[in-house]
């Protein structure tokens, strides 16, 4: 059976319906079947290109073209075998389940077809946008799969395309933010927020507050009172575009240099995106500790910080805004940020591409990447969810990794918060599984032979901490199930993991 390219058709193209159709199958599938091929399925022993699996619940045989993204799944029927389309893949699935957690779930299989159906529209969008010109944006807007281990990394809520694709970093989107003024004796506010009154000019007895107008679509009937009464009012637009990055509801105004989070009540991958009201209280406290931690351990390695949040004490978690630290005050001179995730994903002028010594590009990598991670833990207590979305590749002219930013304080356990047995756990899989195992993956594609995982033994060997020497003689590592977590409804922050071969034993 021929190949399916996953790449999407250059810029400017005209794909015809069922090109789209087909790629967006494709883009969908990988995922779900990662998800499902390391959760579910138990591998039968053979050769071949096409492993056999086994599905547990219904006995079924599913067979995949291998590879990080796997594809073109068949199951075994009367007669050979029968390809499996994404409509199908998504019904197997769902039966699967059941059976195998004797759960019902009516959500997830929506979800998953939401996911596709938002894939065949970006690839559409994107055939008739231009990518921007900042490799730093476009690293941040090309993620067409996305969540490389999600059974629905690009679900938007179900809401028309209409309502979401204006918004959608994958179509190249920019748009200015609302400006609303809220009234004064209302506002709740901690930390440096001086960022946000910059942005216009409040009416006197009012404070400034920037908006995500997708966000202002989702909660308008809930707002309708405030807006009535005047404890808000609408000003306008910002007088520059701001970019969506691949968090969605996280935007970046280059002209300002400025990050600014937002809320948004869609359920993206695991969770509702919603500031909520327990981690806003928190951000100071967690934020200070990782800022501290970072100047500890200084340059190059930094941190990106959420100084601090704005919002309307009477739509606490609805119109909160995080102001977080640009990017020209961090990165050394020079240099061009990327995002880890996108490197992975693939984008137009990608270093990890083009390198001609993938050996040294890969040890220069974990010599940014790793050493702070590890660095922030031993030494206070920060597990930073240093995963790929959330981490950004600083490279020099020649494409050479030259330093690292973090960012989400959000994402940040603080030990003894969280045990430490717990928080290492819980960074092995965002630093070794979520991350540096899928850039090596991605590395090895583009260089045939090339052999990561023993400078990966070689940098973790130099940093003395009690937990790596069981780390290197570990038989597996821990693999998060987010097809698991969202089949039986866990709360999206409840990581469970499941034992995965460690590659560091045989390197």
């Amino acid at each position: 059976m021929e190949r399916v390219d996953l790449l999407p058709p250059p810029t400017g193209a005209d794909p015809t319906r069922d090109d789209v159709a087909e790629r967006a199958d494709a883009y969908a599938a990988a995922p779900l079947l990662n998800c499902l091929l390391r959760e579910v399925a138990e591998p039968l022993p053979g050769p071949g290109e096409r492993p056999v699996y086994r599905l547990p619940g219904s006995g079924r045989l599913l067979r995949v073209r291998a590879g990080r993204r796997p594809a073109e799944p068949e199951v075994r029927a009367a007669g050979g075998w029968r390809r499996l389309g994404h409509a199908g893949l998504v019904e197997l699935v769902a039966e699967e389940l059941r059976r195998h957690t004797g759960l019902a779930n009516h959500e997830l299989p929506s979800e998953m077809t939401d996911s596709r159906d938002v894939v065949a529209a970006l690839l559409a969008a994107r055939a008739r946008a231009t990518p921007p010109g900042d490799p730093y944006l476009r690293s941040e807007q090309s993620l067409l799969t996305g969540h490389t281990h999600h059974p629905a990394p690009k679900a938007r809520g179900g809401g028309p395309h209409t309502g979401w694709l204006p918004y959608a970093p994958e179509a190249h989107a920019c748009f200015p933010l609302t400006l609303l003024a809220v009234r004064e004796d209302t506002v709740v506010e901690e930390g440096d927020t001086s960022a946000l009154d910059a942005l216009g000019q409040a009416p006197p007895g009012y404070r400034l507050l920037p908006a995500h107008p997708w966000q202002l679509d989702l909660t308008a009937t809930a707002l309708a009172p405030a807006f009535a009464d005047g404890r808000l009012i609408r000003l306008g637009t910002t007088g520059f575009p701001v970019w969506p990055t691949a968090a969605v509801r996280t935007v970046y105004a280059p002209e300002r240099d400025l990050f600014l989070k937002f809320s948004l009540d869609v359920r993206i991958t695991n969770d509702i995106r919603r500031l909520w009201r327990h981690d806003l209280l928190g951000l100071r406290r967690t934020d200070t500790a990782v800022t501290e931690a970072f100047a500890a351990i200084g340059p190059p390695a930094a941190w990106l910080g959420d100084h601090g949040y704005r919002t309307p004490g009477f739509a606490f978690e609805e119109l909160a805004v995080v102001v977080r630290d640009g990017l020209r005050d961090r990165l050394l001179p020079g240099a061009t940020p990327l995002l880890a995730a996108a490197l992975v994903e693939g984008f137009d002028g990608s270093p990890l591409e083009r390198t001609a010594d993938p050996a040294a590009w890969w040890a220069a990598y974990l010599a940014v990447v790793v050493p702070p991670v590890l660095t922030a833990f031993a030494d206070d207590g920060v597990v930073l969810e240093a995963h790929l979305q959330n981490t950004l590749v600083a490279v020099d002219a020649a494409g050479t990794p030259v330093q690292a930013l973090f960012r989400d304080a959000e994402g940040v356990k603080l030990l003894p918060d969280t045990s430490r047995a717990a928080g290492w756990e819980r960074l092995v899989y965002c630093l070794l599984v979520n991350h540096l195992h899928e850039i090596a993956g991605a590395l090895a594609e583009h260089h045939a032979g090339f052999a990561p995982w023993s400078a990966v033994r070689r940098e973790l060997a130099r940093h003395d901490l009690p937990e790596i020497p069981a780390l290197l003689a570990s038989p597996t590592l821990p693999g998060k199930t987010n097809l698991l977590l969202r089949w039986t409804g866990a709360d999206g922050a409840d990581a469970r993991y499941l034992p995965l071969p460690n590659p560091l034993l045989g390197a």
